[in-house]
């Protein structure tokens, strides 16, 4: 599904800003976090793309990784998650993945919904200002492929049923699809394991919420006849439905129609979902040939903690959600990114304290607005209440006249809004994404490649930059900016000399 309500606040950018100004966005100077533990290892559990995407990060940055997943050794042919929005691919950029994922799947400019609302993302200032049609398993395959090239260690056809941690790390039990039992010993332990995360359980973590909706039916399938207004969410009487492309010729359709709430387990056939369409659209376009047809529900679900000692959890482990907005993979991908580097800095000792207490801070809320946002575009979907169809008329024309609103739904949608808890009196842009800046030595996001900070300066500057990666404004801008591994704005400040900038990089424990 697309579109999605809600918005996410402070939507100022680098470039909006006359100056630039504040204190770290995460973390203060101390003990650092893991100095103490003599493990270094990371156990990562789930091999979707939250797993592999955190899993290669910690290998490439030289943490022994051990991955456990469930399924056999192989990339699973369902497509399931479709759409990689603008913040995934700028991440996916600063690991050098865009441009072979951009190449296979199909952008779209724009997200249609209930026919009235057209947010469009050509605006966005990114690299990548569209949504990307792709099937999930491909990026899967590329970030199998990273993992593997980076020394991530493989367990396949093994589970999670007991969990332990004390001072210095963590001992999962892991039972093999044949039966036995082994352990494995880690400093960190990573839950990626997705609605039925086995490391959530293990480790006691409630999973509140409920289900939203039942009996979505959802197949991707061929057309006779092109649609009209793809990537775009339509509701018809008592049903609705989405229409996706992707970029072979292949569409995915889901639809739902309240007249047919029945369970998971009732059959399913391309017929219902063939009349599901053709109420909402008025013909079914001469769908046929579907490759997989399948019938769900979907959850609304958020643990309160992401972090129980040294195991956290991400993506559908932490928080599952309607897929409206196609939400769901690119809010656990970004879960991924913005831990593994907090990780990494544990187990090296460099940490600064509430380093790794800051994934909780940032991305919890983050979770929690998807959650809720995408679940009241559902809800206004399924309307049909005189009050609930005005409520969504209502919405469909705020959208569409208010600006701001329009820019605040896509910052959402996108990720490209997204901005994180900044300490007391900091700079309005600490804490905010960093665009892909012209520099120097190339752009920014080729710079955060090398998986760690980067100092960016004006031409001439010399600042020591510790671990950090050196960079130089292409422009005659005169702010220094520290970017975070995550490509989030940790500290800058306007004309800083050599102390001020020797003071931010020893707060962040790179000096």
């Amino acid at each position: 599904m697309t579109g999605c309500i809600g918005a996410t606040e402070n939507t100022h950018t680098i470039e909006d800003a006359p100056a630039i100004g504040g204190a770290a966005a995460a973390g203060s100077a101390g003990t650092a976090e893991g100095a103490g533990s003599r493990l270094r290892a990371v156990a990562v559990v789930g091999a979707g793309p939250t797993g592999l995407l955190l899993a290669g990060d910690l290998a490439a940055a030289g943490v022994p990784v051990t991955l456990v997943e469930k399924r056999p050794r192989a990339i699973s042919n369902l497509s399931r998650a479709i759409i990689v929005h603008a913040r995934t691919l700028e991440l996916l950029d600063a690991r050098g993945l865009a441009d072979e994922l951009d190449a296979m799947g199909g952008p779209f400019g724009r997200l249609r919904l209930f026919d009235s609302v057209s947010l469009d993302m050509s605006d966005l200032r990114s690299r990548y200002n569209y949504a990307l049609s792709l099937p999930q398993y491909e990026v899967e395959r590329v970030l199998e492929r990273r993992a593997m090239a980076a020394g991530v260690r493989f367990v396949h056809g093994a589970e999670v049923v007991g969990l332990t941690q004390d001072a210095h790390g963590v001992t999962l039990e892991v039972r093999s699809s044949g039966g036995e039992s082994s352990e494995i010993r880690a400093a960190y332990a990573v839950g990626a394991d997705g609605l039925r995360s086995g490391v959530r359980k293990a480790a006691g973590v409630p999973f509140p919420g409920k289900s939203v909706i039942r009996s979505l039916v959802l197949a991707d399938v061929r057309f006779s006849e092109e649609p009209e207004g793809v990537l775009a969410l339509k509701s018809s009487g008592d049903a609705f439905a989405v229409i996706v492309p992707f970029a072979d010729g292949w569409y995915r359709v889901a639809g739902w129609n309240r007249t047919r709430d029945v369970p998971d387990s009732e059959p399913v056939d391309l017929g219902e979902l063939r009349e599901i369409v053709r109420q909402v659209f008025g013909r079914d376009f001469g769908m046929h040939g579907a490759r997989w047809v399948s019938r769900f529900h979907s959850d609304e679900r958020q643990v309160p903690d992401y972090r129980v000692g040294r195991v956290f959890l991400a993506g559908d482990a932490a928080h599952v959600h309607s897929p409206a907005g196609g939400q769901g993979m690119n809010t656990g991908l970004q879960d991924a990114a913005n831990l593994s580097w907090k990780l990494v800095a544990a187990v090296n000792g460099r940490a600064p304290r509430g380093l790794l207490d800051s994934y909780q801070a940032e991305r919890h809320p983050v979770g929690r607005a998807a959650m809720r946002s995408s679940g009241r575009v559902v809800r206004l979907a399924m309307a049909r209440r005189p009050w609930t169809l005005a409520a969504r008329a209502a919405f469909a024309a705020a959208v569409k006249h208010v600006r701001p609103m329009r820019t605040k739904l896509v910052g959402q949608v996108t990720g490209v809004g997204l901005a994180y808890p900044a300490p007391k009196g900091a700079h309005r842009l600490v804490g905010r994404r960093a665009p892909d800046l012209a520099l120097k030595e190339g752009r920014l996001y080729e710079a955060l490649r090398a998986g760690e900070y980067v100092l960016v300066a004006p031409e001439g500057a010399g600042h020591a930059t510790g671990r950090a990666v050196p960079a130089q404004w292409r422009s005659a801008r005169r702010t220094t900016l520290l970017v975070r591994p995550d490509g989030y704005v940790a500290w800058a400040a306007e004309g800083a000399d050599a102390g001020a900038v020797a003071a931010a990089l020893r707060e962040h424990n790179i000096t």
